[in-house]
């Protein structure tokens, strides 16, 4: 993310990232996400908490929201499905009201915002990348082909695999990230927490987690 944050920002205080909850009380479910993303080129999925559900089967808790991820060169593919909303960038505890190329280039995040009622739907991921290779923002020194971190369900939604949504959630490992991490990783086959071990071993040297990887 860019120092030089632009003007025109909100700058959230306490109540307002409380009420911003209420606005994402309408989110789209990855099923919606996916069939108004059906057909486009460029590659993306689920991320984060429902991405662990996805991997699952099945739904384990309540999501405030839904998060996709998608190369950062190829959100203009994203947005074009989206003619009739609204895009706010958001970062640092603001957010930037129909964002334009400067606040967008000062970010990785956007909120997907219904225009009539103000309530947000989608909360989209601009991820580095160098071509087909997806790089880690936090750890630029991790870098994956993106056919290697992407796994569909069985009726086609796209997801992050779980060795990744954990990496991320290590970084924090909240009470929900820990929740997480305990109901996945029974699921997990040997060669995930193997990779999963090496990842966290590399980005959170000492993590706790690695003593049960």
């Amino acid at each position: 993310m860019s120092e030089q944050l632009p003007e025109g920002a909100w700058v959230l205080t306490g109540d307002e990232i409380d009420a911003l909850d209420a606005r994402w009380a309408s989110c789209w479910t990855p099923g919606e996400v996916a069939r108004r993303l059906d057909g486009i080129a460029a590659p993306w999925c689920v991320a984060a908490g429902w991405a662990l559900d996805l991997f699952r089967g099945t739904q384990t808790r309540p999501h405030g929201d839904i998060e996709i991820a998608v190369p950062a060169a190829r959100f203009p593919e994203v947005r074009a499905r989206f003619p009739g909303f609204r895009l706010d960038a958001v970062g640092t505890g603001r957010i930037w009201e129909d964002a334009g190329p400067e606040a967008l280039a000062a970010t990785h995040q956007t909120w997907l915002r219904d225009a009539a009622t103000g309530d947000y739907l989608l909360d989209v991921f601009r991820e580095p990348h160098d071509g087909d290779t997806w790089i880690c923002r936090h750890h630029p020194a991790i870098r994956l082909p993106y056919d290697d971190i992407i796994r569909r369900t069985p009726d086609g939604i796209p997801y992050l695999v779980p060795e990744l949504v954990l990496l991320f959630k290590a970084k924090h490992a909240r009470p929900k990230d820990q929740a997480d991490f305990d109901r996945t990783l029974p699921h997990m086959t040997a060669v995930q927490r193997g990779t999963l071990a090496d990842l966290i071993a590399r980005a959170h040297p000492g993590h706790r987690w690695l003593a049960d990887l």
